[in-house]
């Protein structure tokens, strides 16, 4: 799979002074972890849930939860596991079709061993588990029991915890919280492909919900937990784990209160006027406004409850040509030294110690995500990457 494998090669080509690399589910974790892109979740009940995945796989989806828990009822929880059973063993008899990394989100350790188990042969299908509400105490179990499903597979298996619980919230455990949550994941580092973000619950947590123009930003209390975790779980010091975006909860839009956020001029330039109104109507400008910042606070990737969601996320992805040429220059051997010089661009300053973790960061998006011609921007990468 390729992230913009869906559209023609010839597209691509005019899009991007460099493509997107090729991965599958047994490339390193490195990769894997900044490939993520949009995580589309899906409720495990689906009765044609098979044939969804191949579906979004199509339109570019590279990673899905399978959810077992939040999205379904808890009466439902024994059919959507023989559903997933069933809907893996279906996939399986497919041969040569592409499918995107593919998680499950349990509510229990004890689901992890017990689906492997029942999925046979299937499982190899199977990238990881979503743990939900994850502390060092409630989390431990849930990468020791994917330990041990690992072993008794022989299947490469993930964990990706979602922080999302009230003791990571309060002000006053949250620094014991997080210091719980490194000890937990270093342990298992090997193991620990994301740590994901669940700001629905942080805002639950005080009865709070963001409107559609404003982000996860805009609300304080969440603001300020993204960015402990970051501070405390994503270092670029080697020490770090990717952190991926809180999920985005609308789709369209009824009345907002605020002018649109998503300035004119370059869809004027791209010839796409049609598309931004189309954008601001299913409230994308809020959400390309978010991603933005999630990026800007050192987060990768994001959660996504909707289709619609998957391509804006990786258009903003897409590393532009100057930033690749800013990285490249930094990352220069003979820069090794240190020292500052004038980009490419001529319209900054590129100081090679203090930037470096930045430019490696870049390079790696590039490699994934690929490097936009000098005249692309995302505006023609979200036309391109629309359906015709």
């Amino acid at each position: 799979m390729r992230h913009f494998g869906h559209i023609a090669p010839e597209v691509r080509q005019r899009l991007f002074f460099q493509e997107p690399c090729e991965f599958d589910a047994d490339s390193p974790a490195r990769l894997l972890a900044a490939a993520l892109g949009a995580t589309l979740y899906s409720p495990a009940t689906r009765p044609r849930l098979a044939d969804d995945i191949v579906k979004q796989a199509g339109l570019g989806v590279v990673s899905m939860v399978l959810c077992l828990e939040d999205s379904i009822g808890d009466e439902d929880v024994p059919a959507a596991e023989e559903n997933l059973v069933r809907q893996f063993t279906e996939l399986a008899a497919r041969p040569d079709t592409e499918l995107p990394l593919l998680f499950i989100r349990v509510r229990v350790p004890e689901q992890i061993p017990d689906l492997v188990r029942r999925m046979g042969p299937a499982v190899r299908l199977l990238s990881g588990f979503v743990m939900p509400k994850f502390t060092e105490e409630s989390g431990t179990p849930f990468l020791e029991a994917l330990a041990a499903a690992e072993a008794a597979s022989g299947h490469r298996l993930f964990g990706m915890p979602v922080l999302e619980s009230p003791e990571l919230l309060y002000r006053e455990s949250r620094v014991e919280t997080l210091e719980g949550i490194s000890r937990a994941v270093d342990k298992y580092r090997d193991r620990v492909l994301a740590l994901r973000l669940g700001v629905t619950d942080f805002c639950s947590s005080y009865g709070l919900r963001r409107a559609s123009d404003m982000t996860a930003y805009d609300v304080q209390i969440v603001a300020n937990v993204i960015g402990d975790v970051v501070n405390m779980l994503g270092r670029a010091d080697g020490t770090g784990f990717t952190v991926t975006g809180p999920v985005w909860e609308y789709f369209r839009v009824q009345e907002r209160m605020f002018k649109p956020q998503l300035r004119r001029s370059p869809f004027l330039e791209g010839q796409a006027e049609e598309l931004r109104e189309v954008l601001i109507e299913h409230a994308m400008d809020g959400l390309l406004r978010e991603i933005s910042l999630d990026q800007a606070n050192g987060l990768l990737g994001k959660t996504c409850i909707h289709p619609s969601h998957v391509l804006p996320v990786h258009a903003l992805s897409v590393v532009s040509h100057e930033e690749f040429s800013d990285a490249q220059d930094i990352l220069r051997p003979e820069r090794g030294g240190g020292g500052v010089l004038r980009s490419a661009y001529t319209n900054k300053m590129n100081e090679v110690k203090p930037h470096r973790a930045w430019a490696e960061r870049t390079m790696l998006r590039a490699e994934i995500f690929g490097v936009a011609r000098e005249d692309v921007g995302f505006v023609e990468l979200l036309a391109a990457g629309i359906p015709g």
